[in-house]
């Protein structure tokens, strides 16, 4: 028999549940079943209904997880500064398409066009700003070398990346995170080339 695993309390088993809906809502959508929740999550299907008034309030609650950035800010702090600059700028386009794709689909398997309410206002214009100054962290003293500000630099790599990023707006022909950083370093037209 092997050991029990230690309880959880119902913030961690609501938490439990929120991620593996999330997981499942990537391939389902909102056809996923509390079946399906409870094997993904480890539990038995009852349990759901203790943390949760219905699946609806679940999925809502799985929905509205998905647009809060989570690991974006680590990962974007995580990045090593002693890294060259061009590299350093092409991790943080890796991050952020890692994100904005996994929104997009999302949203395109909930048949979603915009974020659901709630999803923006307050505090996403405030969630934004801590992005890009943690962007701009990470370009760190070679702002000194930008003829941009570095806020300026993080706004425009942040655009490129979420219209590379998302099919529709990018016609089908997505941006590599190193093509979005050679676009705003480099620019496309340099003179002289042969």
């Amino acid at each position: 028999m092997s050991p029990r695993a230690a309880p959880m309390s119902p913030e961690q088993r609501r938490a439990a549940l929120v991620e593996a809906t999330l997981d499942l809502l990537r391939c389902h959508g909102r056809g996923v079943t509390t079946r399906q929740i409870a094997t993904a999550a480890g539990v038995a299907e009852g349990t759901i209904f203790r943390v949760f008034d219905s699946k609806d309030e679940l999925v809502d609650a799985a929905i509205a997880r998905a647009f809060v950035p989570g690991a974006v800010a680590e990962q974007l702090a995580g990045i090593d500064r002693g890294l060259p600059f061009e590299e350093r700028m092409t991790r943080v386009a890796e991050i952020l398409q890692r994100r904005y794709r996994s929104t997009f689909e999302l949203m395109g398997q909930l048949g979603l066009v915009t974020p659901p309410p709630g999803a923006e206002g307050d505090g996403e214009r405030h969630r934004l700003e801590e992005l890009l100054a943690l962007v701009v962290d990470v370009i760190g003293p070679d702002a000194a070398d930008l003829v941009v500000p570095a806020d300026e630099l993080a706004h425009r790599l942040r655009l490129l990346v979420f219209v590379g990023s998302h099919p529709a707006l990018a016609d089908g022909r997505l941006l590599t995170p190193e093509q979005a950083v050679d676009t705003v370093l480099h620019g496309l037209h340099r003179p002289g080339r042969s």
